[in-house]
Order: structure tokens, then C-alpha cells, then sequence
């Protein structure tokens, strides 16, 4: 798939700016703070209605302006798109339009524009809490698999109910009256996510397991290991021997939950583990092993992305380069040849024989000496 151009209208710090991209390499360069990466973080929003930096739409909006909008032009699914988001800064729900036609969800656009992104942020995720490690899977999942991210949706808004219901059940104690009702539906979509979220490490554990071996020389065994409850002894079980599972699991934690007035347990408590050698990456990594370790399950994600669209997804480096040693540099650039490659740096004379250049500046697109601005 090609992104060949984007538009924005009062996004972050642009007020209007038009760029048109290299199907290979491009180059976003300028100095901090001038809007390389929000320019990114467009990029994936007009593919999947996510923000990789805020969850709050209103951030979006140019200050002072009512609304925002991003357009662009694809070719995916071997024909030309166009894609279109207005987003607004009060509460007002978000539009989505695709060749004209609006959308309710954000699910009807999936797969036509996906994007794997890597930005420094990332390379912390393996050492830190397993909330970052969620997110980096599910984002990924999301994409793959566009039933899961409605299912996600629906999972975090009967969790949110129930954790009400536990924090209000002192002031209305017949609210505990309906708490099984909502531990069932968590469990039903619950089972489904573990589904999900089973078949999607497996295959990313195969596919970072082959880059890992090419990286480091085959001098160290990448392995990874998903955890969800207890319960579930087979996360690969059909998905109602899940929902049992996950039933036993919080009828044990019940009284739990009614005393700690807090949802205790569940899948949105999963998190995967990363070993090299045999030994837990977070607590015995290197920083350069956290790395490249790191760099593999990016470019696993990538290809898992190819295997099952059939086209190669948008690569988003951001500014992550700098973070990396030369040899690591090396590897990366190596394996992004066959698909659109997006590349932000603030010191570009490395990295400007790789394709095309665009220099950002305080919100403003120039190319080839030419400010592209839309009037």
C-alpha cells in the first residue's frame, strides 16, 4: 500500500499543509518541535482513528479551532482510495469518510491504510510496566484483526461500568444485585481477546524470532511468552472453554473485588515476556539487547501485517534512529526495502541518499525549496 499524499487542516501545528510522499523512503526532517511527528501521528491516524500520543481527540485540534481534518490518497487493495477524518474539539463525535461516503466506525476503513510505527518510547517498553506492552499488542492486533478492535472497545466499556459499580456499592448496595450480569459479558468478550491475543503472539514470536536470529548472528534465542489468567490453561482452546476459564478465575476473585472496590483481574491484565537465552529480557536485558530485541518485534510486526494483507504496511520511524547505534542503524535500514518508508531526524546528512526529502518547519511542509501550503 502507498500513502501518495496527505492533507491537514488546523492538526496540532499545522493550519493548512499538503504534502506528497515517495513510494520508497521519505524524509521528515527540521528541528524539535516543529511538526515532524505530528505529521507521523497524522499518517497513522488517517489509517486507524488512533492518536499514538493522547487518547483525547480534542488534543488534535489546532488551538483555537473548532475542528480538525486529515485527507489522503491511497492505493491499497489494488485500487486508489481516499481517506478522510474531521475531528472537532468539543464533544461533537468524529466523522470518517472513505471515497466520499461517510462511515459510523472506524472499523469499516481497517486495512485499507495500516502503518507500523517505532518511536523511542518504544524501545522502554520491554523493561517497562506491562500497560505499554498492551498497548504495543493490541495496536498491532487491532490493525490484523479488525473484529478485535471493536471487542476491545466493548471489553474496556463494561470494565469501566463495573468499577463504578464496585466503587459506588457502599452508597447503592443493590448495585452488586446486577455484578454477575456484567462479570458474564466480561467474560464472553474477555475469551474472545484471549483468542485473539494468542494466535497474534504466536505468530509475532516466530516472525521476531527470525530477525532476532539475523541480528544478533544467531548468538542469542529470542523466545516470548504470553500470560493472560491463571484459568485458562490453553489459550488456544476454543473460545467457550475460554469463557469458562475466565468465569472460575473472577467467581474465585469475587469477594476480592467486593472489598477492594476495584476490578482485580481479567484480560485487561494480560502482558507477554520477553527472553533471550533462557533469561527474562526485563529483568537480566542490556540496553543494546532491550533494543534489538525490540527492533525485531517491530519488523515481526511488519511482516505479520504482510503475511496477512497481502501488502506491506507504512513503516513510521520516529526519530528512532538517533537512539541506535550505527550497527543497529544498519540492520534496520537493511530490512526496510519493499515497502513506503516515513523517517523523521533532526540531522538527516546520514540518512539523505535513502529517498526523498521534506523539511518541516514551524508547521510548514517544504519540498525540493517549495513551501506547500494550502490556500
Amino acid at each position: 500500500m502507498i500513502l501518495h499524499n496527505i492533507q491537514l487542516e488546523n492538526y496540532r501545528n499545522y493550519p493548512k499543509a499538503r504534502a506528497e510522499f515517495d513510494p520508497g523512503v521519505n524524509l521528515l526532517v527540521g528541528d524539535n518541535a516543529q511538526g515532524k511527528t505530528n505529521l507521523l501521528e497524522a499518517i497513522a491516524y488517517l489509517g486507524s482513528g488512533k492518536a499514538f500520543r493522547t487518547q483525547k481527540t480534542g488534543e488534535l485540534v489546532h488551538f483555537g479551532a473548532d475542528f480538525a481534518q486529515i485527507q489522503g490518497k491511497v492505493f491499497s487493495q489494488e485500487r486508489q482510495q481516499d481517506l478522510r477524518w474531521v475531528l472537532f474539539s468539543g464533544s461533537r463525535p468524529r466523522q470518517i469518510y472513505r471515497n466520499g461516503v461517510k462511515k459510523k466506525t472506524a472499523g469499516e476503513i481497517a486495512g485499507v491504510l495500516q502503518t507500523v510505527l517505532f518511536c523511542p518510547e518504544d524501545l522502554t517498553v520491554l523493561k517497562g510496566g506491562a500497560a505499554g506492552r498492551r498497548r504495543l499488542a493490541d495496536g498491532a492486533i487491532c490493525q490484523l484483526r479488525p473484529n478485535y478492535d471493536g471487542a476491545l472497545t466493548e471489553y474496556n466499556r463494561i470494565l469501566e461500568q463495573k468499577n463504578r459499580i464496585l466503587k459506588d456499592r457502599y452508597d447503592t448496595p443493590a448495585l452488586l444485585e446486577i455484578l454477575p450480569e456484567y462479570n458474564a459479558r466480561l467474560c464472553k468478550i474477555g475469551a474472545l481477546l484471549i483468542s485473539y491475543r494468542a494466535r497474534f503472539f504466536e505468530g509475532l514470536a516466530r516472525e521476531a524470532e527470525r530477525y532476532h536470529r539475523q541480528f544478533s548472528g544467531g548468538k542469542e534465542e529470542f523466545s516470548l511468552e504470553y500470560h493472560t489468567v491463571s484459568t485458562v490453561k490453553d489459550p488456544f482452546a476454543p473460545v467457550v472453554v475460554l469463557e469458562e476459564a475466565l468465569k472460575d478465575h473472577l467467581q474465585s476473585h469475587y469477594q476480592a473485588e467486593i472489598e477492594s472496590c476495584s476490578c482485580l483481574t481479567g484480560p485487561h491484565k494480560d502482558d507477554f515476556e520477553v527472553s533471550l537465552n533462557g533469561l527474562p529480557i526485563k529483568a537480566y536485558g542490556s540496553q543494546g539487547q532491550v533494543r534489538t530485541a525490540t527492533i525485531s518485534l517491530k519488523l515481526a510486526q511488519k511482516a505479520l501485517m504482510e503475511t496477512v494483507s497481502g501488502e506491506s504496511p507504512l513503516l513510521l520511524l520516529d526519530d528512532v534512529l538517533s537512539e541506535l547505534d550505527p550497527a543497529r542503524q544498519d540492520f534496520v535500514l537493511n530490512q526496510i526495502t519493499g515497502g513506503q518508508v516515513f523517517i523523521t531526524c533532526c540531522e538527516p546528512g546520514r540518512f539523505t541518499k535513502l529517498g526523498k526529502t521534506i523539511e518541516i518547519q514551524q508547521g510548514s511542509i517544504i519540498e525540493n525549496g517549495k513551501w506547500r501550503m494550502e490556500n
